[in-house]
């Protein structure tokens, strides 16, 4: 599992989208999967049932989310999608709006937990308060920005 390759791999960056509200964003992220194989259409729908029923547990830090649902609701290989948004949407019941989703489609709990691993590893920033820099991310302006950024976070762990 390897989040550059499977970036390049599924054509899956999109920076400065728009979106209406969080299930637009979440579709940009999960339409690249479809469209490259990755996964079924119906793991869309499964991330927006989770998140009507359970409330927005994809939030990891504020600014960021991980859209992700289980690997039998039509994950055919493990991959990630990145979208970064012109302007950030609100989840429901929470107060800070969100701006990157990275998208995780794991074939099975290994995969799910090694991709989780590998993004906390490039967002990383113990200066923060929380913990992560979406900075780097919003800096970029095009996949190979995003790349470079994925380099030399990993080369520096």
């Amino acid at each position: 599992m390897d989040l550059k390759q499977s970036l390049i791999e599924n054509n899956s960056i999109k920076l400065n989208q728009h979106a209406s509200n969080w299930q637009e964003a979440i579709k940009i992220g999960t339409d690249m999967l479809v469209a490259s194989g990755a996964v079924e259409a119906r793991y869309y729908t499964a991330i927006v049932n989770s998140i009507n029923e359970l409330g927005p547990y994809i939030i990891l830090a504020p600014g960021l989310a991980m859209p992700h649902a289980r690997p039998e609701d039509g994950v055919n290989k493990t991959a990630f999608a990145l979208v970064t948004l012109q302007e950030p949407v609100l989840f429901e019941g929470e107060e800070t709006p969100v701006d990157v989703l990275i998208t995780l489609a794991g074939s099975n709990s290994d995969q799910h937990m090694q991709g989780l691993m590998e993004i906390t590893q490039v967002l990383d920033d113990e200066e923060s308060e929380t913990g992560v820099d979406l900075a780097k991310i919003k800096a970029c302006n095009s996949k190979e920005d995003i790349y470079r950024m994925i380099d030399d976070a990993l080369n520096k762990a």
